[in-house]
């Protein structure tokens, strides 16, 4: 089963009527996602693919129930959109902004913490289940790229994903999950906040990593793996492998600080609990065989 969207899941939309929210509403309707209405400021009254717009969630919820919300808008005003979700108590809110003020996100993150609620993103393609139902903007051609099976995926990595996914199903699995957890450096969500929803998922018999270099994500699901809260097989693909010592990286998330961070301080913690890292996409397949995990 999906650990965050099926298709019973009711969605709202934040931003439906602007270019990205209205083109990829579609693209999620015709997905399985359960999309019942949309909020606009000022745009009430309106319809975007049969679903009907509404000034404020507040409107929304007198005519609809919600149980997510997809968010559209701009960085600068995804703050107000998210906490006008949590405040109407909607409990799942993925945003996709790329560059939102650090300073927002801290607050995103703290107030997600007090409604005991999860945001995943921003700067994240979004959250799937294969041949169920799709919150964010993953490509046209997904169908061929994104199969229904029992590996969950967790990625920092918009671009990497869909490569390493690719690999995943051409090595004969498929995915259960996949959550972009994005790649700021304060994201909503993190990898080792999302592993005890994975350990329960019985559709889930393994999981996949894309990470990259900075931040200490990928060194905080080692520590769960070692604390126990992870049991299932693990395998890791992580970006900037070859990257030059002292370079000046441009991903927002790629930054190594006080001994953490360096693809070599995950690739040691990592392996020391039991997973295994590969070395390229293509090898995903090979050591999720290697670990013994079923094809399905």
């Amino acid at each position: 089963m999906s650990i965050f969207i099926d298709d019973k899941t009711k969605v709202l939309v934040q931003g439906i009527t602007g270019s990205e929210g209205s083109f990829w509403t579609k693209h999620m309707i015709d997905l399985g996602t359960k999309v019942v209405c949309g909020v606009t400021p000022g745009k009430e009254g309106q319809e975007i693919e049969g679903k009907p717009v509404y000034h404020t969630i507040k409107n929304a919820l007198k005519h609809h129930e919600v149980d997510a919300s997809m968010v559209f808008v701009p960085p600068l005003l995804t703050k107000d959109a998210v906490m006008e979700a949590l405040n109407a108590g909607i409990k799942k809110i993925v945003t996709i902004a790329d560059g939102i003020p650090l300073h927002d996100m801290v607050l995103i993150r703290q107030a997600a913490k007090e409604h005991q609620a999860m945001v995943v993103g921003g700067n994240t393609s979004g959250v799937i289940s294969p041949e169920v139902a799709m919150m964010g903007s993953f490509p046209h051609w997904i169908k061929r790229v994104y199969k229904k099976g029992n590996i969950g995926v967790m990625t920092r990595s918009g671009s990497l994903t869909n490569e390493v996914t690719s690999m995943i199903v051409e090595a004969g699995y498929g995915v259960s999950t996949l959550i972009g957890v994005g790649g700021d450096p304060v994201p909503g969500t993190r990898f080792a906040e999302m592993l005890p929803f994975y350990e329960k998922d019985e559709q889930t018999h393994a999981v996949v990593i894309i990470g990259e270099l900075g931040g200490t994500m990928e060194e905080e699901v080692a520590e769960a793996i070692e604390k126990g809260i992870f049991t299932k097989p693990l395998v890791a693909f992580l970006g900037g492998r070859t990257a030059p010592k002292g370079q000046k990286m441009g991903h927002a998330g790629a930054i190594i600080t006080g001994g953490k961070g360096s693809v070599e301080d995950k690739i040691q913690a990592l392996t020391a609990v039991g997973a295994l890292v590969a070395e390229r996409p293509r090898m995903v397949g090979r050591l999720l065989e290697k670990l013994k995990v079923q094809k399905s």
